[in-house]
């Protein structure tokens, strides 16, 4: 079993100075916890990825902070690496509840495009998820009852929340007793936030480095190539490897050799690119995106993410010059360059 399919721990454990780890249970595809990390200082404590939304999820969060010891009205600061609602989802509540501000990249913005200002109903939020994606079809977004659910805490004020402090690659932050530099990196979002710690070499790595498994890239809206801007964080953070003590990330556990991860997961990616490219010599005309994706994905693990990701694995080599697209009715086709 991979690391970040592990259920949660429920001790707190110390991982450097001022820093501590609590781990929420999620039931998410290959996933079974979310690290959320305790950064203490003479203020008290910064809160990193609060888990996701909703009254059970929020029960796990403040059994975790009593169980650190930390009062809600310790909590000053939440940091959310970005715009996925096992790292935002418990932020909105917690703010709320301590009157923390909330931390995100500047770009941070929800992925199903909810204002806390909406009055949506359930039919009007069904139809603000169903989105035409770039390949053909519509993306569906959360199954029904998940958007009951997040419809009832977006009602509530609990589900997305509002950025006090937006920050800009290369800003720092006041945490833990020192400061900390934000390193923007997307391609798993387009507003994926990291934290480095020079003083002591803590890595905050969020979704974007992980121990065992490979982040989702799909296709992002506002980035022409995901997976370019991806390999390019990587080689980004790959650079701060000689400064690096430790890597803390949001699933999984700790770990130190962050060039050499980061090198592996650019590793699996081009694997992924070249058993596409070979797939589309074999079939030898134009597919659809959906069939492309059964050579990168077990039948258990089609859908809309895989569909995604796949495209974004076209893109990519369509924008090398390895690949060619046409439309086909509603449908992007893709076909090999030299096939």
């Amino acid at each position: 079993m991979k690391q970040e399919q592990l259920d949660a721990r429920t001790e707190i454990g110390q991982l450097a100075p001022g820093i501590a780890r609590a781990q929420l249970p999620i039931a998410l595809p290959g996933l079974g916890h979310v690290n959320c990390y305790l950064l203490e200082d003479e203020r008290g404590i910064a809160v990193v990825d609060p888990g996701l939304p909703g009254d059970e999820p929020w029960q796990h969060l403040t059994d975790r902070l009593a169980a650190a010891q930390v009062p809600l009205t310790r909590v000053h600061t939440i940091v959310v690496t970005h715009s996925h609602p096992d790292h935002f989802g418990g932020a909105a509540r917690l703010a709320e509840a301590s009157g923390a501000q909330v931390v995100t990249h500047e770009h941070f913005g929800h992925t199903f495009e909810l204002d806390v200002d909406d009055d949506l109903d359930e039919e009007q939020m069904a139809m603000r998820w169903q989105r035409p994606t770039p390949w053909g079809g519509l993306s569906a977004g959360p199954p029904p009852e998940a958007r009951a659910r997040y419809l009832e805490l977006h009602r509530r004020g609990h589900f997305f929340p509002s950025p006090t402090t937006r920050l800009r690659d290369a800003d720092t932050i006041r945490l833990a007793g020192r400061d900390w530099v934000a390193v923007h990196t997307p391609g798993h979002t387009s507003d994926h936030l990291c934290l480095f710690d020079p003083e002591h070499g803590a890595f905050l790595s969020g979704d974007h480095v992980l121990p065992t498994i490979t982040p989702h890239i799909g296709a992002l809206r506002n980035i022409e190539d995901s997976l370019a801007a991806f390999f390019a964080s990587l080689d980004k953070v790959a650079a701060l490897d000689d400064r690096t003590s430790i890597v803390l990330p949001a699933h999984g556990l700790e770990f130190t050799d962050l060039a050499g991860r980061a090198e592996e997961i650019k590793v699996h990616h081009e694997h992924r690119l070249q058993r596409l490219y070979e797939a589309g010599v074999e079939l030898g005309r134009p597919a659809p995106v959906t069939e492309y994706s059964t050579h990168l994905f077990s039948a258990r693990a089609q859908g809309a993410m895989a569909d995604s990701e796949t495209y974004a694995h076209l893109e990519h080599l369509r924008l090398l010059g390895r690949a060619e697209v046409e439309r086909q009715g509603e449908q992007l086709v893709f076909s090999m360059v030299g096939a």
